[in-house]
């Protein structure tokens, strides 16, 4: 029998029993500790370190020695060497269990709660939900008129001109209530023609919850049905983030690891029960009161929530299991929701343009009708819809995680601390930053910088900061930095440079070669997707580019247009509509009619593979450059090989 041993990870207090040989990295997995990894327990990111806490631990009566863990390996050396790692510390997915252990996840490889925000804007529909509530009162029955209690309330819904049959639950609960309320009920219909509940007569409402799954947040909206109003939102990380921080490291590791579907489906709806579970609790609602649940997501996301290994979906030629409307029944999501409570999902479009995609599609139908509008929602994956004469077609570009935060190298998510707004002074070379929950801008002459948290910097940061070198002359426009412009920012590393954004000493913030070449590829995939759709279509214009998402909330349309991730996109046409994929939801959810709308616009969008375009890779090479960033002449390429030469030399 294999050994068993015992390890705690502080600060959560979280204890675990493990077999011997195991990765701490799969027990923090398993046991729900929060640790960060952006690459799926791969040992690439370098992300998720742990220390281990060696010594007599009365508290948890155990002792704990160096040689319980075991001994470093090659990547984990290389990572010393290179300076991204700091022994004692250990890569927790590098690193195995050899005997008890006490664990701290530090500060820094702790996943903190980002700073959603996808808050609702103004849902303009007509209240026509697929449940509704019909009171009745059903007549007493005598020996001359006798129907069952069924017919009479069939019956009495024919007054509303509703033909609906009762469900078996129903006919279980009937005569009770019934019995209790002087024959007087109210009616649950649902698409009228079920009967799913009576409730006895009772100021309760019925309430729906729209779901938008995304690969980095969850946003739950809760409505009151009856009335039409919001009634509840909340947006929280999603639990899978700790499997890989794009969908294609969580694909990698569904393919590594036996159950791994099952284990990130679990996952998902547990955290959904949750979520739903604390909403019904701060609306003081009864058990069976949330009864419509209209769900969005990506098509990874939408797969994984129904059950389905989303493997197909990690190569050519994508292939969905399904992609039309799809209803059943909550009870098989284990949501703790009624038996009559229902789970609706959006149509995908193909590919990787998902149901969440389609969801801002439905909140922009009419103003993309007819005109020449490109929605887009940037994210891991970028999902492109264009319309233009009568025409809509759809793709997807590969952009990554790096708009996100991920493979940059002080990069984070949207949290506290996080700096989200970048400016360059053009004669000093001065940068200046705002970081998230402070309001002023601060700088190296603000004082001393380590009285503020900050932690690393997120998307919108990460777009203004390539803006803002470009603009100021310290980066060119083939991407290569220009170190002569602010010798005093730029430090040499290994064979390029990287530049001193933050002088914090706790935690100096520097912007690197390798994150400006992780950005011009995600913009050019971006922009090359664009480029192939409008050729397409034969758009050689924009009305409006819309741009959705939470990302693209918070995202300056002067930067969007300059850093030339959408071509041909003057500012002035650009605009965020906000998390349109949650809002599209909504609306479906509110207003059957808006649900049969999305079904027949769904049937009519062309969809592009934008991998298989042969002049993909010519718009791709294209849009690499910063377009406001000055031209790379010989003399600035002849100083950068001298200095090299001279490194070398030395």
């Amino acid at each position: 029998m294999t050994k068993q041993h015992t390890v705690i990870f502080t600060p959560s207090g979280i204890r675990a029993l493990v077999e011997n040989g195991e990765r701490v990295y799969d027990v923090a997995l398993r046991a729900g500790v929060d640790i960060q990894s952006i690459c799926g327990g791969k040992g690439l990111c370098k992300r998720c370190q742990i220390d281990l806490e060696p010594g007599k631990h009365a508290k948890f009566k155990i002792d704990v020695a160096q040689a319980h863990l075991s001994p470093l390996t090659a990547t984990e050396k290389k990572a010393i060497a290179d300076g991204d790692l700091v022994a004692p510390r250990r890569l927790s997915c590098r690193t195995k269990l050899l005997g008890d252990a006490v664990i701290e996840v530090p500060d820094d490889a702790r996943e903190y709660e980002s700073s959603i925000r996808k808050e609702s804007v103004k849902v303009t529909t007509e209240l026509n939900p697929a449940t509704t509530l019909y009171m009745c009162q059903l007549p007493t029955p005598t020996l001359d008129d006798n129907p069952s209690d069924g017919e009479a309330l069939r019956e009495a819904l024919s007054t509303f001109g509703v033909n609906a049959k009762p469900k078996h639950r129903v006919l279980k609960k009937l005569q009770p209530v019934l019995a209790n309320n002087d024959r007087t009920l109210i009616a649950v219909v649902r698409d009228n023609n079920e009967i799913i509940d009576v409730w006895p007569p009772s100021p309760f409402n019925i309430y729906g919850a729209a779901l938008d799954i995304g690969s980095t947040s969850i946003a739950l909206y809760i409505y009151d049905l009856t009335r039409g109003a919001l009634a509840y939102e909340k947006a929280t990380m999603n639990p899978q983030i700790r499997y890989g921080e794009d969908l294609m490291s969580r694909i990698s590791y569904i393919m590594l690891n036996k159950g791994g579907e099952r284990r990130l489906t679990d996952e998902i709806r547990k955290h959904v029960a949750k979520m739903l579970a604390e909403a019904c609790s701060a609306l003081e609602m009864g058990p069976n009161q949330l009864l419509e649940v209209v769900i969005v997501g990506n098509p990874i996301m939408h797969h994984l929530f129904l059950g389905i290994s989303p493997v197909e979906l990690g190569q050519a030629p994508f292939t969905l299991a399904v992609k039309d409307w799809f209803e059943a029944p909550a009870r098989n999501f284990d949501l703790g929701l009624s038996d009559a409570a229902r789970i609706s999902f959006f149509p995908l479009i193909g590919g990787h343009v998902g149901a969440d995609t389609t969801g801002a599609y439905l909140t922009q139908l009419d103003a993309m009708k007819g005109r020449s509008v490109l929605l887009v929602d940037i994210g891991t994956n970028a999902e492109i819809v264009l319309s233009h004469k009568n025409r809509v077609a759809a793709a997807s570009s590969p952009t990554g995680p790096a708009f996100e935060g991920a493979e940059i190298s002080s990069g984070v998510r949207a949290s506290r601390g996080a700096i989200e707004r970048v400016r360059i002074d053009k004669e000093t070379k001065e940068p200046t930053f705002k970081i998230i929950g402070h309001d002023e801008w601060l700088s190296d002459s603000t004082g001393d910088l380590s009285f503020h948290r900050i932690i690393g910097i997120c998307g919108s940061g990460i777009f203004e900061v390539m803006v803002e070198l470009a603009g100021a002359g310290l980066l060119d426009e083939s991407g290569l930095f220009m170190p002569d412009a602010a010798p005093e920012r730029f430090f040499e590393e290994g064979k390029s440079w990287k530049y001193l954004l933050v002088n914090n000493p706790e935690n100096p913030i520097y912007i690197k070669q390798t994150d400006v070449r992780a950005v011009q590829l995600a913009k050019a995939a971006l922009s090359a997707g664009v480029s192939l759709l409008t050729d397409f279509l034969g758009c050689e214009q924009f009305d409006e580019i819309l741009l959705a998402g939470a990302f693209g909330t918070h995202l300056d349309s002067k930067y969007v247009a300059d850093i030339g991730i959408i071509p041909n996109a003057p500012p002035e046409k650009i605009r965020s509509i906000g998390n349109a994929a949650g809002m599209g939801a909504a609306m479906a959810l509110m207003n059957v009619d808006e649900k049969c709308r999305i079904i027949e616009a769904v049937k009519s969008i062309e969809k592009l593979e934008t991998a298989m375009e042969p002049k993909f890779q010519e718009y791709f090479v294209g849009a690499m450059k910063f377009p406001t960033a000055p031209k790379a002449t010989e003399l600035s390429a002849r100083s950068r090989r001298q200095r090299r030469h001279a490194r070398d030399n030395s």
